[in-house]
């Protein structure tokens, strides 16, 4: 099983920027913690592919239609109706073709979360493949143009919800996942690996766990890499709704990584159609009413308000990397000031 993940050094640069945030909003920048990674509401969130045929483009974005149809927000892929086009983007880019930059080149699946898709200081450092630059891969689905899974549609949905500011569902902190999730080795275990490099039951039939099971082929994940992409953690940069097994952001796991059978941290959707639950929260991220709109445009006016004042700006002084400081609070400023404007 090949779990989704981001590259290490995308990983790295989030978590740097992160830090600061947190630290800017213990200043009094709360509006950093909920609102800045997603896209403003209203507004039309460009997409376009790197690679890939039209057909393929077109089951992508009418795969996302369950998403736009639950919030207030657009997706425009750029289609042509007189061609059949749509929208593309090279790795020659210098300006962005769109805000959401989709492949199916890169090995695996995954998606920068919200507004990241456009942080032009993810990935800038060391030029990679994957980052939020115009011409980096924010969204990847991987050997879609040579040979999709059957049940495409629910990756798709899952990776663009991503892209739009969720997170994984097992890493709610409302959820059982934690707890439920079987990390370590059954007793005695024996280190087994199958032909393709898979660690799998030992001869008496002992289980390797989360941690052990990662560690082999495909993913070989270091702990702290399993730990960030799979323990929960309370984290004040998301807003977490209730726990919901039927979210398409709920990973299908093997039976073996779950402690009981069955798990209450298990998927009991389809992992093919928005949840009900989804779609709530859709509309939590990118509501239509006026009041909601209003209570947006004001704390992005509040913040705008504590970055003129400097608030923030000692968690990182100008010795310790001033240029970087700078553009965080750039980005934030420019963010908020979106959020401020609202959708045209």
């Amino acid at each position: 099983m090949e779990l989704e993940s981001l590259p290490d050094d995308v990983v790295a640069a989030i978590e740097v920027r992160d830090r600061w945030r947190r630290a800017s909003a213990a200043g009094g920048l709360e509006f950093l913690v909920t609102d800045i990674s997603r896209w403003t509401p209203g507004s039309t969130v460009r997409v376009a592919f790197l690679d890939g045929d039209e057909q393929l483009h077109a089951d992508i974005a009418g795969a996302t239609t369950q998403i736009t149809d639950s919030c207030n927000l657009k997706l425009d892929f750029g289609h042509d109706a007189a061609t059949g086009t749509f929208r593309r983007w090279t790795t020659a880019d210098t300006a962005f073709a769109a805000e959401i930059r989709v492949s199916f080149d890169m090995q695996g699946y995954f998606s920068l979360v919200g507004t990241d898709s456009t942080d032009r200081t993810i990935g800038a450092g060391g030029g990679g493949p994957v980052g939020g630059n115009p011409g980096q891969r924010s969204l990847n689905l991987g050997r879609y143009a040579v040979n999709r899974p059957a049940q495409w549609e629910g990756t798709v949905r899952h990776e663009f919800l991503h892209a739009l500011g969720f997170h994984h569902s097992h890493q709610n902190m409302r959820g059982t996942c934690e707890n439920e999730f079987r990390w370590d080795d059954e007793a005695g275990y024996v280190p087994t690996r199958d032909e393709d490099g898979v660690f799998v039951a030992d001869f008496q039939g002992r289980r390797p766990g989360i941690y052990t099971y990662l560690a082999g082929e495909p993913n070989r994940w270091p702990r702290a890499k399993v730990d960030h992409n799979l323990r929960t953690e309370d984290d004040p940069d998301v807003v977490a709704g209730p726990f919901d097994p039927q979210s398409v952001m709920l990973y299908r796991f093997p039976p073996f990584f779950y402690k009981s059978n069955p798990s209450s941290c298990a998927p009991t959707g389809n992992g093919q159609s928005l949840s009900n639950g989804d779609k709530r929260g859709l509309n939590l991220l990118y509501p239509h009413t006026a009041d909601e709109l209003a209570g947006l445009q004001a704390r992005a006016d509040a913040v705008l308000q504590s970055i003129g004042a400097g608030v923030g700006t000692e968690s990182l002084p100008e010795s310790n990397g001033g240029n970087l400081v700078e553009a965080y609070r750039s980005r934030v400023e420019a963010l908020a000031a979106a959020q401020t404007a609202g959708a045209d």
